[in-house]
């Protein structure tokens, strides 16, 4: 596989216009929505194995909202020289083709409208000739460690902080109000409550949040959970997501393709590697809180 050290937003604007030049050759000819995949029911599974699931470490896949390129990170060389790349699949004449951005620079995830990619505490604008170059979200951003942030169609937005040894993370939001951004202010203790949440995915009409952390138990396993909006706005007690969603292992970096129709998380399957499974999204609605 070529690797492509250039920077990374001449990069992507390179991809957004020929996407083909740096494709892996040896992958299979995939056709059709998801990569080509089967789709899954309400029992999760590998999401395209060996293709983007491998017996290495991958992590935090992203759809752009017209689900015409995906974006995720990879480690490779794990054994020798061990680097992690960003890595996207455009899909062309119904046909995906895979390209290596280049070097880590942060887990994507889109705005609702595409415009934007964000990129933790950065964040790169489209443009005719494809990604702008990587800016700041402002000043009251910069001191938090961000890992991952997500946006609702409202413009608030959702993110975590990496947090110390001792697990203490909290999970914040800055909403939107008359075009300014308001200040970063914690969420409520039914989400920041135990230790290491992190990953959040806010959904686009703001209805519920998903987050994974760890809670109830004395080893540090990562869990996922739900929150779902109430009536008078506040968020409702953390929902466990289940057995078939959590398991013996750590779930994490959840997140629902942007027709609505699955949710993606990653699992630790043993030592250097972690998997991405995918699930219909139904199993979110099983555990709405009925009225």
């Amino acid at each position: 596989m070529i690797r492509i050290c250039t920077p990374v937003a001449l990069l992507l604007s390179v991809v957004m216009m020929s996407s083909g030049s740096h494709s892996h050759d040896k992958l299979p000819v995939l056709e059709g929505p998801y990569l080509g995949q089967k789709t899954p029911g309400l029992t999760p599974e590998v999401f395209a194995p060996g293709i983007v699931s491998t017996t290495g470490w991958e992590y935090g896949v992203a759809f752009t909202p017209d689900m015409k390129e995906i974006y995720f990170i990879r480690e490779v060389n794990a054994k020798t020289d061990p680097k992690q790349e960003f890595v996207v699949y455009q899909n062309k004449d119904n046909r995906w083709v895979e390209t290596v951005v280049g070097p880590r620079v942060g887990q994507p995830t889109f705005s609702p409208d595409g415009q934007t990619m964000h990129l933790g505490k950065r964040y790169m604008e489209r443009t005719e000739a494809g990604w702008s170059e990587r800016k700041s979200l402002g000043s009251a951003f910069e001191e938090i460690r961000i890992m991952r942030l997500t946006v609702s169609t409202k413009g608030t937005y959702f993110f975590d902080e990496a947090g110390s040894n001792d697990g203490k993370s909290v999970l914040r939001y800055s909403q939107l109000v008359d075009g300014k951004r308001g200040a970063p202010t914690a969420l409520s203790k039914e989400i920041n409550t135990g230790k290491y949440n992190a990953h959040p995915f806010i959904a686009p009409d703001e209805s519920y949040i998903i987050w994974d952390g760890q809670r109830g138990s004395a080893v540090r396993n990562a869990d996922l959970f739900i929150s779902f909006k109430q009536n008078d706005g506040a968020w409702g007690e953390a929902i466990k997501m289940g057995d078939t969603i959590n398991t013996g292992a750590s779930e994490f970096a959840a997140s629902v393709t942007p027709d609505g129709k699955y949710l993606f998380f990653n699992r630790n399957m043993g030592p250097d590697n972690t998997d991405t499974f995918w699930v219909d999204a139904q199993i979110i609605e099983d555990l709405r809180p009925k009225p």
